[in-house]
């Protein structure tokens, strides 16, 4: 909301602290008023790292500041719910797509729109290829649907892992 950037987790609870490089690149977008949903992401190597996410999170301001320089965050944006005041959550994922292209279109790093397609195949080719990168698989919205919070109105589509394995134990006697 204009100068004023917020970043929020699912609790609620406020993050803006512990990632003050996106919400100065938040800031900087020519949009004054807009409500995005996505992921914070802390790249490290080729993988995304939860545990650099989590390291954020410290009480200490000299620690954030450190690690912010270390190994800086990324924001990948996967929807938007409100623009200018203008409530999208009722709108089909289409036209919110659209008018999330349509504002991040000149974003740069450490904002980033996540990839879209409608291609089954390229989809398959996503799943394949980001399983090493941290990544817990792609999600599949229908475009005609709406953005319901706290709802799983989406097909998260996972890895397959399988493990061989035996299973041994032992008691002791008495």
């Amino acid at each position: 909301d204009g100068a004023k950037v917020e970043l929020m987790g699912r609790s609620g609870k406020s993050l803006a602290r512990y990632f003050p490089e996106i919400v100065a690149a938040l800031a900087r977008l020519p949009l004054r008023r807009f409500t995005f949903d996505g992921e914070l992401v802390i790249p490290v190597g080729k993988v995304l790292s939860f545990d650099a996410l989590q390291m954020r999170l410290h009480p200490a301001a000299s620690r954030v500041a450190k690690l912010v320089a270390e190994r800086p965050a990324a924001f990948v944006a996967f929807d938007v719910l409100a623009i200018d005041g203008r409530d999208l959550r009722e709108a089909p994922q289409r036209e919110r797509r659209s008018s999330l292209e349509g504002l991040l279109a000149t974003a740069t790093p450490p904002l980033h729109l996540t990839p879209v397609t409608t291609d089954r195949a390229v989809a398959e080719k996503w799943l394949e290829e980001f399983e090493g990168a941290g990544l817990d698989g792609v999600i599949a919205k229908p475009e005609d649907g709406t953005y319901q919070p706290g709802k799983r109105a989406m097909i998260k589509v996972k890895h397959a892992r399988t493990a061989d394995c035996v299973v041994a134990g032992f008691r002791w006697h008495k």
